[in-house]
């Protein structure tokens, strides 16, 4: 009779070992798990092993194997099999049954000492540098490199044995282990590198960030203020950047983002990518004074279908308009269809729309029928009025035409207009010509004003052959920008008081030619009221009449409470 040990070592198919027909950590093994999954977002703060996870997944790969073998049973191993990427468990054999033994935690690594928090970064995506795999990845402490696994099979282990590096953190459950032993590391001294992996606010820090005048120090020596910290631009991203750093002055957002129970609902990654960037953009104890957008950037590609990508320019404009709407979407539940967003932002306009009767009278000729494009309008001799009321989150300004002539000194004179002109576009007597979907003539008017109003300068229009600037400067108050003197606004409600007074948050300021400039932005830091320019890492403080002096392009301003 043959040992289990002859019966392996023989080339029949017979003898082929059954450890070798499942999917185990090790790259040379067959079938190979797959390389590329999808970027699941785990619970914040997750208590659970992720090897549990793990090792369902073995459960389910076999249950349809060709051998009928049971990968688990009664909630322990199969004594036929040994996990690969177990959590440094002894597999017990044949003789011993199949209880597993977890080896105990210890508060005395001898490894700790080699930690280098220099090297540590957690802004980029979480796959293992051997396998490019988002499954079971730990960070190695001492270079800072991804490993997928521990057991004695994995990369992880393998890194250990040839790089004389032991300490480990597993990135989604934050629990240190010492490799090879297998250990679990118990030590405090640990628990910064697990801040900056995870950053945590609680409701009475969130409350207190504004009045925080305390500069933070980075590893490196630097100081930096939270909040106030520059982000990579990976490549051309800076509209991305600028974006960010405007939304981040808007608090209530600011501060539902902060704390992540307020969106675990939430299965979209792109809601915890931002949650996550806006954690560490705040944090108080990062190990660097930059942020990386990286891992938020795979997150807009994915879920733009790479209408915004890495490495090709675009408007921030189009990009803050895609990525609220994006977050509302993705944050209202069946019962309640409100969100943070349109909780900021959302306005109200009352719309009069002036169409000319000629266009119903060409449709009619087409065979189309007039009254079906009539019907709720209302017949002024040649004109068909309708009015409606629509929602925005933000509000688009025409600039004035820049001159065709030079001057004297042959330099094209550059024109310069008062916020509150081009503000009267909402003042509901103005007429605005459009010419898509058809020929009409607008009337807009403010009927709800939002906590939060964006504007943005229509400063890019498309031709025939190009885009064109318009170069012309808006004079605007960064504060108490007064609505009420030069458009008229809603009457409040009772035993309320009309809240019509703005002071500017943010500013975004586009530099150079079109398609080939950049995007800078100036933002406001509460705690001290000082300005701050800030272009991808370069972070400055200025002087609030430098902010006025720009080719302002979006800004935001914030409703005054008093």
């Amino acid at each position: 009779m043959k040992t289990k040990r002859e019966d392996e070592n023989m080339g029949s198919e017979e003898g082929v070992s059954k450890r070798q027909r499942l999917v185990d950590d090790s790259p040379s093994s067959s079938p190979s798990p797959p390389q590329t999954i999808g970027n699941p977002l785990v619970p914040y703060n997750d208590a659970d092993d992720e090897e549990e996870d793990h090792r369902r997944e073995h459960v389910n790969s076999s249950k349809g194997d060709n051998y009928g073998n049971t990968r688990i049973k009664n909630g322990y191993e199969d004594n036929n099999y040994e996990d690969d990427d177990d959590e440094g468990l002894d597999v017990q054999g044949p003789d011993q049954g199949n209880f597993r033994k977890q080896i105990e935690p210890r508060e005395d690594c001898p490894y700790l000492d080699t930690v280098n928090r220099q090297v540590l970064d957690f802004d980029f995506e979480r796959f293992c540098s051997v396998s490019l795999s988002n499954l079971n990845v730990y960070a190695c402490l001492v270079c800072g490199k991804y490993y997928q696994g521990r057991g004695k099979k994995s990369h992880a282990y393998t890194h250990s044995l040839e790089a004389g590096h032991h300490v480990y953190i597993n990135l989604q459950t934050e629990k240190v282990y010492c490799l090879p032993d297998g250990y679990e590391v118990i030590d405090p001294s640990l628990d910064d590198i697990r801040h900056v992996l995870n950053p945590r606010f609680t409701k009475d820090l969130v409350e207190q960030i504004d009045k925080n005048r305390q500069w933070s120090r980075a590893l490196d020596g630097s100081d930096y203020l939270p909040g106030m910290v520059g982000l990579n631009n990976i490549k051309e991203t800076d509209f991305v950047n600028v974006t960010i750093q405007s939304l981040m002055r808007v608090t209530p957002l600011r501060n539902f983002f902060l704390i992540p129970e307020n969106y675990q609902h939430c299965k979209s990654p792109l809601v915890h990518r931002f949650g996550e960037l806006t954690r560490k953009i705040w944090h108080p104890r990062n190990f660097k004074g930059q942020v990386s957008p990286h891992e938020f950037l795979q997150a807009v590609m994915k879920a733009s279908k790479k209408r915004f990508r890495i490495g090709q320019q675009s408007d921030p404009v189009e990009f803050m308009a895609w990525l609220l709407n994006t977050l509302h979407v993705d944050l209202k539940t069946k019962k309640k269809k409100s969100s943070i967003i349109h909780e900021c932002f959302q306005g109200e306009l009352e719309v009069v729309k002036e169409i000319p009767k000629i266009f119903f009278t060409e449709k009619k000729e087409n065979g189309d029928d007039p009254d079906a494009f009539t019907e709720g309008g209302t017949v002024r001799g040649d004109i068909v009025v309708e009015a409606s009321k629509m929602s925005f989150l933000m509000l688009g300004l025409d600039l004035p035409p820049p001159p065709l002539f030079k001057d004297v000194m042959e330099k094209n004179i550059i024109p310069q207009v008062p916020l509150f002109n081009i503000l009267k576009k909402f003042d509901g007597e103005t007429v605005t010509e459009v010419v898509r979907p058809h020929a009409a003539r607008m009337k807009y008017r403010i009927t709800r004003l939002p906590k939060y109003l964006i504007l943005h300068m229509e400063r890019f229009k498309k031709n025939n052959f190009f885009i064109e600037k318009n170069p012309t400067l808006v004079n605007f108050p960064v504060k108490n920008l007064e609505l009420k003197d030069y458009i008229p606004l809603p009457m409040p409600k009772e035993k309320e008081r009309l809240r019509s007074k703005y002071d500017l948050v943010a500013n975004i300021v586009h530099d150079g030619k079109p398609k080939e400039g950049s995007y800078r932005v100036f933002v406001q830091r509460k705690s001290e009221e000082l300005w701050y320019e800030m272009q991808d890492l370069h972070v400055s403080e200025t002087l609030p009449q430098m902010v006025a002096l720009s080719e302002a392009y979006v800004q935001i301003y914030e409703q005054q409470h008093q």
